[in-house]
């Protein structure tokens, strides 16, 4: 049974609380859950404390037995200095979409390109063939 710590949302529409819970990865998002690990609340402001409630004890027990965070609750983890967050790195994301389209396009007309003269090169292959097989007959 792989065990991930997560959030499972909870509170009215629009006025969302998140609980943070070891639950079965196999379960719904909001569905069964072991057991409550803390609370979230993304309504309050950042330097609230109310904002974010962890047992840190019992996160700490349930990594141990191998349960993984999520991406977000890991962002909790690091900040709370329980788990280091692996820094993620993609660097075509800084690259603006206009270019990163530019680029693309480039890549499509210079495979397109190599395809035409591959397919000019067995053109020209069979036809040499062709013409040693005449001139073979001959």
């Amino acid at each position: 049974m792989p065990v991930v710590i997560r959030m499972a949302r909870a509170g009215t529409k629009k006025r969302p609380v998140y609980h943070i819970v070891a639950a079965d990865s196999r379960s719904p998002r909001d569905g069964r859950f072991i057991e409550r690990l803390g609370y979230f609340n993304p309504l309050l402001p950042k330097d609230k404390t109310e904002r974010l409630k962890l047992d840190l004890d019992k996160v700490k027990a349930w990594m141990a037995k191998g349960a993984q965070p999520s991406d977000r609750v890991m962002r909790f983890l690091d900040a709370a200095g329980v788990a280091k967050r692996e820094k993620r790195n993609n660097p075509e994301k800084a690259v603006p979409r206009k270019e990163r389209k530019a680029a693309n396009e480039e890549k499509v007309k210079a495979a397109e390109a190599a395809k035409a003269e591959a397919k000019a090169k067995a053109d020209a292959k069979v036809r040499e063939d062709a013409a040693a097989a005449a001139a073979a007959k001959a």
